[in-house]
């Protein structure tokens, strides 16, 4: 069974190439949106096993998207994988993501390999 996974990102291109990324790797992208009020929607409608976000978005950014789905979701926000990736890599970035609800981040840009690398950690075997 594959991983089910909600791409979020306000730029189509990096849409796209986040979506060709995923299905070359044998994740089904259940599902996009361009903002954070569209994530949760999305979200709450699609329950995916992982989601990769954006963080700078209109409407509401990464972050507290990130905290919408943690806290108003039931147990499936609370355990579902949130990856971050931003072009925002500041000094101390990582553990701040992980400090505000996601489980892993990934700065832009980056190569196909990193991402794949970085997401089969979350993925368990079984689901391989």
């Amino acid at each position: 069974m594959a991983v089910r996974v909600l791409v979020v990102e306000d730029a189509a291109f990096m849409r796209m190439m986040v979506k060709d990324i995923l299905s070359k790797n044998g994740y089904e992208v259940v599902g996009e949106a361009e903002n954070g009020m569209k994530a949760l929607e999305k979200y709450q409608e699609l329950k995916p096993d992982l989601v990769t976000m954006d963080i700078t978005m209109p409407e509401m950014d990464g972050i507290e998207t990130a905290h919408h789905i943690r806290t108003e979701c039931g147990a499936k926000g609370r355990t579902v994988v949130i990856v971050a990736l931003t072009a925002n890599a500041i000094q101390g970035a990582r553990e701040m993501y992980l400090g505000n609800g996601f489980d892993e981040f990934l700065s832009k840009p980056f190569e196909r390999i990193q991402l794949h690398a970085l997401l089969s950690k979350w993925i368990p075997d079984n689901r391989k």
